[in-house]
């Protein structure tokens, strides 16, 4: 793995082939393909998976005696599959082949992110000392969303016949991805039909059980040198068959083009007659090729990150992928960020809080994307308000996991792979996740200065937010204070009390702080809108002088407990027990998932000071210093720098990181406090998903959040770029293993500001515009100006 834009997997490991296929995924923002090998099926090694972005459906499932409703991103029909065996002239057929099989003598797999695409070599090798070569070379086209491509080429050494090779579109698919999913409903396509037509193209359609959405697959298969075709069709699949002439020096080759339509698409269609359209008159392959790569091309000159070393590589990597999720194409879907990608079945592709991570990077390189992420959330506001509703609340409660309705998707059970027990599950009261999509909503205006939609849908989300935390905050007279009670926060591991039967704990430090900061941002917009669009908001949500002075009051006297001079967690934290880490670590070695371990020995994180994450500490990862201090001053509290020192110290020696976030948030807050601790928590961001550091989670899907995170730990955490009202703020955190940077950026209507960010020294370019000088705000306060269309340096202060 040394080239700076590819990454090799050299040999075959069949325990790591899932993390293989995940990290392999190609995608265009619209579907993706996971990087399994066309030979395999579904099993303990391999999972071949496509996945389309917003495809959900429900499914119903049996557990403990009880009817649990589940809705699933889909795991569409198979593309990919082909089969092959050698028939050597004057011998019997050989076995069909696989990377499994015995005869295999090597195998790498490359990932190249410059173009976009994944190529698998092969060498297989008979016991009479015949070699076969293989070479799939795969696409997801980013220019044309509905197209992906697979180039085949069989090379033989030392023996000539032919290649028998059967080409197949299998429906026969199921979500079978997740081992602690398999005792729950996985088949989620009905009405299965599959032909090919006579210009051989075959055809697959189905449906969605319940959410009725209709698939249409196509896939044009061609051979060189042509030979005639046979064609076999069951209900659930289609099989083109070839019998490919092979011979030292005249390889084979086989090209599959699939084509891929739903009724998700706008303008709406019949989804099968246009995929076999759109495989039909598909360009060749080189084409394809040619076109695919021009694209990323374009992508990578706005997207890139260029950072030195092993660092920028798994930097570049961690931008791929975010990049092969979230592209201008999923700006013309009813999608969200899906806390796993595109890459597997894991959270059942539902839409967390994850996009608080990876939004930053996505509103400074693609708005238009952020834009439209942002109104993935907006079109659910009604079901938001509905939510708050069947809880006695106002304004707009947004759900903890959210799918395709903006309904509450959360699991009621979920199971514990180490005792075998379906648990009840609470995570659905992690109210919070209102808080952070307002701070998109808020960083996407300060960045963008797209007063159009923070005037239209981003004021409608912000305030209904802050409205349900005005609701939900009660008043108690004795302290003169607000709380917020009965949630769950970041942390996740607790649920409850010890020995409460009543989920929920009371005044979350996060969530409250967060709350107050909505509140605070809400009455700052309702300043700022034009008189008539004020008071027709104003009128819609029936805010009044009384609830705008309650906002008000709120904002600078909810709750945050503390103890032992550090911020609670939550209320009552610093009573529960301490947990002897030492004991618990020389026993099971790996605790990152503490709440399974205890629970398995008939205890309960809910009796112990034990986080899974970064949870207190993730107000420093949110907010600047500076900007922290003043959110605590305004809700009359003191936060010094030796206060917050001492709560990052607390919590690093509390916490579990049973998250791949929790590494992210502690690396970013240490490096603030510019400490040596900092990098190996940054390092284990960076390595999460290369090496699958979660021990088999990878496999189900890489974790975006995580990977969005640490490109905005380069962007805002190290070089400190953050938009703000008086202009752009850069205020760098040295990190002695980032030690510079390169990366361009959008902002209020410029395109392609470039950022080089060197030890000491700043520059900056504005490309010519008519949108005029960009103000910067420096270190110490230092205010300067670029004029567009021209280059400055500045000098950095010592770290």
């Amino acid at each position: 793995m040394t080239a700076p834009w590819t990454w090799e997997f050299g040999g075959y490991d069949p325990k790591k082939e899932r993390v293989v296929e995940a990290l392999c995924t190609l995608g265009n923002g619209r579907f993706a393909t996971r990087g399994s090998a066309p030979e395999t099926v579904a099993d303990t090694l391999h999972y071949p998976g496509t996945y389309l972005a917003g495809c959900y459906n429900r499914l119903v499932s049996n557990v403990r005696g009880l009817q649990i409703v589940n809705e699933d991103m889909v795991n569409l029909p198979n593309w990919t599959a082909l089969r092959y065996r050698c028939l050597p002239e004057g011998g019997p057929p050989g076995d069909w082949l696989t990377p499994d099989d015995p005869s295999l003598r090597h195998c790498k797999v490359i990932l190249d992110l410059r173009g976009g695409t994944l190529t698998r070599r092969m060498l297989f090798q008979d016991a009479q000392g015949c070699r076969l070569g293989v070479t799939h070379t795969r696409l997801v086209h980013m220019g044309d969303p509905y197209l992906a491509a697979q180039r085949t080429a069989f090379r033989a050494y030392g023996w000539s016949g032919s290649i028998e090779a059967e080409s197949a579109l299998d429906g026969d698919i199921a979500n079978a991805g997740v081992e602690r999913y398999r005792d729950l409903a996985g088949s989620h396509l009905t009405d299965h039909r599959a032909g090919v037509e006579p210009e051989g193209v075959a055809w697959l359609s189905c449906t969605t059980s319940s959410s009725r959405t209709r698939i249409g697959l196509a896939v044009r298969t061609t051979s060189l040198p042509p030979v005639p075709v046979a064609t076999s069709c069951t209900g659930s699949a289609a099989v083109l068959a070839f019998a490919l002439p092979i011979s030292r020096g005249q390889p084979a080759v086989l090209v599959k083009t699939a084509a891929l339509h739903t009724t998700l698409d706008r303008p709406t269609g019949d989804p099968l007659g246009r995929a076999v359209e759109s495989a039909t008159r598909a360009p060749d392959f080189p084409s394809l090729l040619l076109s695919h790569q021009t694209t990323w091309k374009r992508l990578w000159s706005e997207g890139e990150l260029s950072v030195p070393g092993e660092p920028g590589r798994i930097v570049r990597l961690h931008a791929f992928h975010v990049l092969q999720t979230l592209s201008r194409h999923t700006a013309e879907l009813d999608a969200g960020v899906p806390a796993r990608g595109l890459h597997g079945e894991a959270y059942r592709g539902h839409v967390f809080w994850d996009e608080l991570f990876v939004m930053p990077y996505v509103t400074l390189h693609f708005p238009e994307v952020a834009r439209a992420l942002l109104m993935y959330r907006h079109r659910r506001l009604p079901a938001a308000r509905a939510a708050a509703l069947q809880v006695g609340g106002r304004g707009a409660m947004f759900p903890w996991q959210s799918g395709s309705s903006g309904r509450e998707e959360t699991q009621s059970l979920h199971l514990n792979p180490r005792s075998g027990r379906w648990l009840s599950d609470h995570s659905r009261l992690q109210r919070h996740v209102g808080s952070a999509i307002a701070l998109n909503v808020w960083r996407y205006g300060q960045t963008t200065g797209d007063t159009g939609f923070m005037h239209g849908p981003g004021a409608e989300l912000l305030l209904e937010i802050a409205g349900y935390w005005a609701d939900t905050a009660a008043f108690d007279q004795a302290s003169g204070r607000y709380h917020i009670r009965g949630v769950l926060g970041p942390d996740e591991y607790h649920d409850a009390y010890p020995d409460s039967a009543v989920p929920g704990i009371d005044d979350n430090a996060y969530t409250n702080v967060t709350a107050a900061w909505v509140l605070a941002r809400g009455l700052e917009l309702i300043d700022n809108l034009p008189a008539a669009r004020r008071a027709e908001l104003l009128g819609l949500l029936d805010l009044d002088r009384e609830a705008l002075d309650r906002w008000e009051d709120l904002s600078r006297r909810l709750y945050v407990p503390f103890h032992q001079g550090v911020i609670s967690q939550f209320e009552g934290y610093g009573g529960l027990a301490e947990l002897d880490w030492d004991a618990y670590r020389a026993r099971y070695g790996d605790i990152r998932r503490l709440d399974r371990i205890l629970e398995g020995e008939g205890d309960t994180v809910n009796r112990y000071q034990a986080s899974k994450q970064a949870d207190t500490l993730m107000l420093g990862y949110l907010y600047r210093p500076a900007e922290l201090h003043a959110l605590f001053a305004r809700l009359g509290y003191r936060l010094d720098d030796e206060t917050w020192r001492s709560t990052v110290a607390y919590y690093r020696n509390r916490t579990s990181h049973g998250s791949t976030l929790s590494s992210l948030a502690h690396g970013w807050v240490l490096a603030h406090q510019k400490g040596e601790e900092a990098w190996p928590y940054c390092e284990e961001a960076l390595l999460g998903d290369v090496t699958d550091i979660q021990g088999g989670t990878t496999g189900e899907g890489i974790h975006l959040g995580a990977m969005g995170g640490t490109l905005d730990l380069v962007e805002r955490g190290v070089v400190g770029l953050e938009a703000c009202a008086e202009g752009l703020r850069i205020d760098p955190v040295p990190l002695g293993d980032i030690p510079r940077s390169t990366f361009t950026f959008c902002y209020r209507g410029h395109r392609g500001i470039r950022v080089r960010f060197l030890p000491g020294r700043l520059g900056i370019s504005v490309p010519a515009s008519p949108h005029g000088t960009v103000q910067l705000i420096l270190p110490h306060e230092r205010k300067v100006s670029v004029p567009a269309g021209k280059q400055r340096w500045f000098r950095l202060p010592p770290g």
